[in-house]
């Protein structure tokens, strides 16, 4: 089966998988609790044939759907997990479906199922052609989260790939060439003594004084990381009631840097501030590490490969009708300027390469442990930030679905070229993979999955 027959077999698919992607879209569950979504594209891929399973590393949202015997391996990662507060109808003007509740501001409806789209093109063409090798989709639970594939990367369901492909929505056609940040998350709870604030203070030691002096340390730590590197925090529970000094109280850390090394040393720091405010407030302190992940090691070989696949995959046009619905969408966020959406050419700027961008994703921990290819494509106008109702809104909508068919369509396609290993593409990628590691294991930074966890 040839690519052009691939493609076509992929055309005549897309109305099932615009279906399962709206389903996801409509039933959106938050990280760990990604039940609909898991079982609806594990049915799916067990009907067609794949061996799967679940749960991996204890967790009953992460599956492996494996086709195929022998080498090459290669694997597709899909997520499907959603955002607390982005509820929203597929509208121009914010209008939560649900008040407060979840939605896909971060595509992720459009992401694992563009990988079971392509998984299973992939399928139809090793059964026509009897083509050797294995092929995997990744069901990944919790990346809203920073620690699904870390605790699957425990269980060691990467460790024998050649490589990984994957992708996320985006606002243009591109290869991922930047490193995404690696990332620490972490609470800290402190534990005071609780007293009658009015009448009798001095008996009692502040957890919430502890948690605003730990911030006020953290604040001026600022000065002192390296450029790019990042602290954010939310005081997740600051007492009861303003007449009881707070017994107990807690926040919430984020820290990013350019690589993990960083981002370790920076926790050390935060860590001896927390103990520090502990001391000075008479409270005790306990933190619980929720995420601790790699930078993403991005690879131009394979990048490159998908790039000249979405190229074969494309063009994908835009009807009027969607243009306008980007316009009003955009109208609606405040920006100097409006823009249209970018061309659908990808775009190959290899002055990217390497550089590190804001965002961090626990898939840096996979490109620690196989080559790693990754490209964007438009699933929404320029304009629109993810995590926001807009990007819900686009997500759901017909430029969402267009933007994940060629997505599916590029990871189809160049996983078909690495069964072969055309061009030698896999032994480049891994050379490349072995130059960015420079041989150094990858070693997870969080323990066991516990379920208890609630984030």
């Amino acid at each position: 089966m040839s690519k052009p027959k691939l493609l076509q077999f992929m055309e005549n698919q897309q109305t099932e998988f615009t279906d399962m992607a709206q389903k996801i879209w409509e039933n959106p569950q938050l990280a760990y609790e990604e039940e609909f979504a898991c079982q609806l594209q594990m049915a799916k891929l067990k009907d067609e044939g794949f061996r799967i399973q679940t749960p991996v590393a204890g967790i009953s949202t992460a599956f492996v759907a494996e086709y195929g015997s022998g080498k090459p391996i290669i694997g597709i990662l899909g997520e499907y997990d959603a955002l607390p507060g982005l509820s929203q109808t597929v509208d121009v003007v914010q209008n939560p479906i649900i008040s407060q509740g979840p939605g896909h501001g971060c595509g992720h409806n459009l992401l694992g199922t563009a990988g079971v789209e392509a998984i299973i093109a992939l399928k139809k063409v090793m059964d026509a052609e009897n083509r050797a090798g294995t092929i995997r989709y990744y069901g990944c639970p919790a990346e809203e989260v920073l620690s699904g594939k870390s605790y699957m990367a425990q269980a060691g369901v990467f460790d024998d790939l050649d490589c990984a492909l994957t992708w996320h929505p985006g606002t243009s056609n591109i290869p991922v060439n930047m490193s995404m940040q690696a990332l620490v998350s972490i609470k800290f709870h402190f534990k005071g003594i609780p007293a009658h604030a009015g009448q009798s203070p001095h008996a009692g030691r502040s957890a919430l004084d502890a948690v605003e002096l730990m911030n006020v340390g953290a604040n001026y730590l600022r000065e002192h990381v390296l450029d790019g590197s990042r602290i954010h925090y939310v005081i997740t529970n600051g007492g009861l009631a303003p007449n009881v000094v707070p017994e107990d109280a807690s926040v919430w850390y984020f820290l990013r840097a350019a690589t993990k090394k960083q981002v370790d040393e920076m926790l050390r720091r935060v860590q001896k501030i927390a103990e520090g405010a502990a001391l000075m407030t008479e409270t005790s302190v306990t933190s619980e590490l929720l995420a601790n992940i790699y930078q993403t090691l991005p690879n131009e070989a394979l990048n490159d490969l998908m790039v000249e696949n979405m190229e074969i995959a494309g063009p994908t046009p835009f009807s009027e009708e969607e243009q306008e619905f980007a316009r009003k969408l955009v109208s609606t966020i405040q920006a100097d300027e409006i823009e249209e959406l970018l061309p659908i050419t990808p775009r190959n700027d290899k002055s990217l390469y390497g550089k590190s961008m804001g965002g961090s994703s626990d898939v840096g921990d996979v490109s620690w442990i196989t080559p790693l290819g990754q490209i964007m494509t438009t699933c929404a106008p320029k304009g629109v930030e993810f995590h926001t109702w807009q990007a819900t809104s686009s997500f759901g909508s017909s430029i969402g679905f267009k933007g994940m068919h060629l997505a599916a369509k590029t990871m189809a396609l160049t996983a078909l070229d690495l069964l072969s290993n055309k061009d030698q593409v896999l032994d480049k990628a891994k050379q490349e993979f072995q130059r960015s590691t420079m041989g150094k294991p990858y070693v997870p930074g969080i323990g066991e999955f516990n379920q208890e966890i609630k984030v």
